[in-house]
């Protein structure tokens, strides 16, 4: 899963963009919302001194509050399980789910903390009025310089607002990335394989973030 940490390095800078109130993202286009929202969890990434530290709780605390409770991880391992989906448990299914949110959120955690000079820019949204699944198109730029970095989110609009549900760094989904590593746990080991090995990931992870204060 090493791959998938580096991606994640850079969808992490997406990660902020999403952490949007349940009663506003009802209300607005879901590209104005990402844009107003994202300044402000990328100031305060920059502008903490404990995140900037890599202060695993602080990041923690930051990414459970503004990020987590706008991201579809059921559909999120649904997709990402595929054909395999349909032969899970309803428990199994469970579990998968429990534990692929644990490793999304160590990784996003982990990346956060790389949070520098970057900022978002924007692309007009192509999408009609009562569209209910969106994709948002951006780039990250850097005062350092560099090519810009591009990135798309898929949203879809629920009950309670819009809710990220895949992430694309130049030109891969991460759904898609996880799809191979999730096939091949499966094939290796079952449902009940893979749900050890993520298991075991985020023990590892885990054991490294508790050396973090």
């Amino acid at each position: 899963m090493k791959m998938l940490t580096k991606f994640f390095a850079i969808a992490a800078l997406a990660a902020p963009a999403l952490a949007f109130s349940g009663a506003a993202s009802a209300q607005e286009a879901p590209d104005a919302l990402v844009k107003r929202i994202s300044s402000e969890v990328l100031d305060t990434a920059k502008a903490d001194k404990d995140i900037q530290s890599g202060n695993n709780g602080r990041i923690m605390q930051l990414v459970e509050q503004k990020i987590l409770p706008y991201v579809d991880f059921e559909r999120m391992t649904q997709l990402a399980a595929g054909r395999f989906w349909r032969q899970a448990t309803p428990e199994q299914q469970k579990q998968l789910i429990t534990q692929f949110r644990s490793l999304l959120v160590f990784t996003y955690s982990g990346a956060l903390s790389q949070v520098r000079d970057q900022k978002i820019e924007f692309k007009p949204l192509r999408a009609a009025p009562g569209d209910t699944e969106v994709e948002v198109n951006s780039q990250v730029i850097s005062a350092r310089g560099g090519d810009p970095i591009q990135l798309s989110y898929r949203l879809e609009k629920k009950a309670d607002g819009w809710k990220l549900y895949d992430v694309n760094v130049l030109g891969a989904w991460l759904v898609e990335a996880y799809k191979g590593t999730f096939a091949n746990e499966i094939n290796k080991g079952g449902i009940d394989g893979l749900i050890k090995a993520l298991t075991d990931k985020n023990q590892q992870l885990a054991s490294r973030a508790s050396g973090k204060k």
